[in-house]
């Protein structure tokens, strides 16, 4: 109850008190008397008012209070609301820039993955282009015989297979048919250094296939690279085959 709750409570009862007393001096016979104490009363009932005790400060106390508890209680609220803005508004951003993050990270991946397709495509195309020209120079460094020791052919191999793979192309050839470039299997058929199958494959890398064993090179050279890769790709299938 506030301040002027009580005093309209204290001005109320004084008037009952004064309404009291002015019947009981109308029927005594002395209206004089009345408005007296009619005066006296409202005049008292003033003071109490304004000077609050008893019961009426008890109430007055009781009413701050609930009025200090209520803002603060709101004063919480708002500073509670705050915050969890504040934190959902903080755990956007840190969402947002890990997502930044990962987003440039692959970006750069991407990039770096798509330099290393770009660089191995030069590469393997350098290569091709250096084997045709090793290959045409050793078509026509050596002029047909009619017949090749096994240096001989070894050293045609050597300038047709790129160094880095002529030692797994010669471990083929090795287990294959010893460099004897006139080998033929009497069961399948298979013919020369590499042991085409059917022999007459060869005849794609020239008709002289049966006795030139540059021809059969260049040819099984081919093989290797379109279906392993590389010599040492078909060297590692054979290891794990006994065949290519």
């Amino acid at each position: 109850m506030s301040r002027i709750s009580v005093r309209g409570f204290a001005v109320a009862s004084a008037t009952a008190v004064t309404t009291v007393g002015a019947v009981v001096g109308v029927a005594s016979g002395d209206p004089q008397s009345s408005n007296q104490n009619f005066e006296t009363t409202a005049a008292d009932a003033t003071l109490l008012a304004d000077i609050p005790m008893g019961q009426q400060a008890q109430v007055q106390v009781s009413s701050l209070a609930e009025q200090a508890d209520a803002q603060a209680a709101a004063a919480d609220a708002t500073a509670r609301k705050a915050a969890e803005e504040d934190a959902r508004i903080q755990a956007a951003q840190t969402a947002q820039a890990k997502k930044d993050a990962a987003d440039a990270q692959a970006k750069k991946e991407a990039e770096a993955k798509e330099r290393a397709e770009k660089e191995k495509e030069e590469r393997e195309k350098a290569e091709r282009a250096s084997r045709d020209a090793a290959r045409d120079s050793a078509s026509t460094s050596f002029a047909q015989q009619s017949s090749y020791t096994v240096a001989q052919v070894q050293a045609i191999a050597r300038q047709i297979v790129p160094a880095g793979q002529f030692q797994c192309f010669s471990n083929i050839v090795q287990r294959e048919s010893t460099w004897n470039y006139k080998a033929e299997n009497p069961s399948s058929g298979a013919y020369g250094l590499v042991q085409a199958l059917p022999a007459n494959k060869m005849a794609t890398a020239g008709g002289d296939w049966r006795t030139n064993p540059a021809t059969q090179i260049k040819w099984g050279l081919s093989y290797m690279n379109e279906r392993y890769g590389s010599p040492c790709g078909a060297w590692s299938f054979w290891l794990d085959n006994r065949w290519y």
